[in-house]
């Protein structure tokens, strides 16, 4: 991660910062830190369930990478790698592509783990509490690596453990009940 000179004094002020690129940025203790490029795979993974999500649902309420969600605590936004949002968000993307604490939080936020012990623990520990504390209701962590999917569920604003899914096993989503997927249909072709 490249970290920048520009400091912030509030989420509003980086709301309306534009370097003119492309780049995703976290805030970080007033500074923004830029996020590394993913890797092949959890790129390959993560528009797979894009897919998959576009055509149960319709593309307008799947977002991918570049959706940015304010969250407490440091940093101050995330990135998931799908995001699957309210009807009601449509309009209030069309001018940034930020979900606000003030907003309704989306339905379904998704992370593919990357390589490393600090993605992972950035993953299921950190980003799970943050999502947890945004009242996002379900939240699955998929895992490359052990080609799992481990769906969490918000009970009493607390992520409660729906199962963890791999193999022919059908992926339960309390969110999408008629979701039809066998948890391989996501790492299929990732290492063949």
């Amino acid at each position: 991660m490249v970290q920048t000179k520009q400091r912030f004094a509030s989420f509003e002020e980086y709301l309306s910062y534009n370097d003119g690129s492309d780049k995703l940025y976290e805030l970080y203790n007033e500074e923004l830190i830029e996020l590394p490029i993913k890797s092949g795979t959890n790129v390959q993974i993560a528009n797979r369930i894009l897919l998959i999500f576009a055509l149960l649902i319709g593309i307008d309420r799947v977002r991918g990478h570049g959706l940015e969600l304010e969250v407490r605590g440091e940093p101050r936004n995330r990135y998931p790698d799908l995001t699957i949002i309210q009807e009601e968000h449509i309009k209030l993307l069309a001018n940034r592509n930020t979900i606000r604490l003030t907003m309704l939080p989306p339905l379904l936020v998704v992370e593919v783990v990357s390589p490393g012990e600090l993605q992972r623990d950035r993953d299921f520990v950190a980003k799970r509490l943050q999502y947890q504390d945004c009242g996002i209701p379900e939240y699955w962590i998929i895992d490359p690596e052990k080609q799992s999917i481990l769906v969490l569920e918000l009970v009493d604003k607390v992520y409660h453990e729906v199962g963890i899914f791999a193999g022919n096993d059908l992926v339960i989503s309390p969110q999408f009940k008629s979701l039809n997927l066998p948890a391989l249909q996501i790492f299929e072709q990732v290492n063949g």
